[in-house]
């Protein structure tokens, strides 16, 4: 593995960290626990107790307009009112998202320097690595838009888009950043198919990721209307939405095409299926079962986690295997 590779290497783990540490917060309901940026309540290392936090400092009118946007009355929303909502617990989830975004962004600078040594040879590579920079810097922007706009929804789903777009060009750093990069060997006409059916299946995982962020804004705003009252009083309405029920039978697309693609590759590549296809099929198949845990059994909040992060790691192996599919120059 060359050095550039390394750095792509350590910049992808850190964004499926991140991605992990984020649904921890998602779930938890953390993501207010630092209401301001870039300080956590106008402290720079998060306050441990009610008592160190300076409430005549906070800026109460930046406050007010959040909690209008969250569809609060803002008149509610005085000093004492977030002396009262000060929670630790959620602070220090929420400050360890930021935190884990650091070596987000001190790999993704060294990965970009490291890329000027790849412009002669692999221009796209170089290009790819300005592309994720770029990427890091603006969903960094759009983290503090989330804070700042009260968890709105489509800024949550614009977050986790570009997230996922940038896990595709950390992947394509990883892999052609080297004279030899990985490739599935297979004859033309097999290749072709497999590639097609990869590349179809990869946009329906980038679908499904979409549209479970939106079923899982549509829960929270469920429970927040109908007084944070039992799931299974307002479970009908959820599961009614065509929001839901996509959601729902595209994760069955996803199996069908996986299982298609791994049983075309242990027909036709040479050697069988290889590391990548199998664990493409695994994850496949443990989503289908922590799915079914949380439509028919109970949504704990340690399945959320492991679902969310589970899905980041899918994508990105899926787009190593549509990689490694392609043909050489």
């Amino acid at each position: 593995m060359t050095r550039f590779q390394k750095l792509a290497t350590g910049a992808l783990i850190s964004v499926l960290v991140l991605m992990f540490v984020g649904a921890v917060v998602r779930v938890t309901g953390a993501g207010m626990g630092c209401p301001d940026w870039p300080t956590c309540w106008g402290c720079l290392i998060p306050p441990t107790k009610v008592e160190q936090v300076d409430f005549s400092k906070l800026p109460i009118e930046k406050f007010q307009r959040k909690a209008e946007r969250m569809g609060r009355d803002p008149k509610t929303i005085t000093r004492e009112s977030l002396r009262e909502e000060f929670n630790p617990r959620y602070v220090w989830t929420e400050f360890l998202n930021r935190m884990t975004s650091l070596p987000v962004g001190f790999f993704s600078v060294a990965m970009f320097i490291a890329g000027f040594w790849q412009r002669s040879k692999r221009p796209l590579v170089f290009w790819m690595a300005f592309a994720s920079l770029i990427t890091v810097l603006v969903n960094a922007w759009m983290g503090a838009r989330v804070v700042y706009s009260g968890l709105a929804s489509g800024d949550i789903t614009l977050h986790l888009a570009l997230a996922m777009s940038l896990l595709g060009m950390l992947a394509y750093c990883a892999w052609r950043g080297t004279d030899n990069p990985w490739r599935v060997a297979m004859n033309g006409a097999s290749l072709a198919r497999l590639r097609m059916l990869v590349t179809v299946l990869l946009l329906v995982v980038v679908a499904e990721g979409i549209l479970g962020s939106q079923v899982r804004e549509m829960t929270d705003h469920l429970a927040k209307i109908h007084g944070n009252a039992a799931r299974e009083t307002w479970a009908l309405e959820l599961e009614g939405s065509w929001k839901y029920l996509v959601h729902r039978s595209f994760s069955w697309v996803v199996l069908g095409l996986t299982c298609s693609a791994w049983l075309m590759a242990r027909r036709h590549r040479v050697g069988g299926t290889g590391r990548v296809e199998k664990v493409v099929l695994g994850i496949v198949l443990s989503q289908m079962i922590l799915g079914v845990v949380m439509a028919q059994v109970h949504i704990y909040s340690w399945v959320q986690v492991l679902h969310v992060g589970l899905a980041a790691i899918l994508l990105t192996f899926i787009w190593l295997w549509r990689f490694g599919l392609s043909r050489e120059a």
